[in-house]
């Protein structure tokens, strides 16, 4: 590893869709993993938590991200999407493309 990178395949520095976002630092490959969301579980809302439907599906658990995944930023045609706290891509990324997800706000 290198200085405080805990995950080699992303690196994290300026976007041009909102602040500071989530690159790949590697190519990476359609369904490959490329993280863990990682955080104490929240109740209120705060510019990084990451709301996963709970296992009964009637609720959300909100999770404060720590790591570097914190600063994936959203798409309408993301590049990456989320299992629980796992994070996939969904088609081959580049090094320097920003990896962005859809956060669901159009959800109904």
């Amino acid at each position: 590893m290198s200085g405080n990178r805990l995950n080699e395949l992303v690196t994290v520095g300026p976007s041009t869709i909102h602040g500071r976002g989530l690159f790949a630092a590697k190519t990476l490959e359609a369904g490959q993993l490329i993280g863990v969301y990682d955080g104490p579980v929240v109740e209120e809302n705060d510019s990084h938590v990451l709301w996963i439907e709970d296992n009964s599906g009637t609720g959300w658990i909100g999770y404060d991200g720590e790591n570097e995944l914190r600063f994936m930023n959203h798409s309408d045609q993301p590049n990456a999407e989320m299992d629980g706290l796992h994070c996939y891509s969904v088609r081959k990324i580049l090094p320097g493309d920003e990896i962005t997800i859809d956060y669901g706000w159009n959800d109904s």
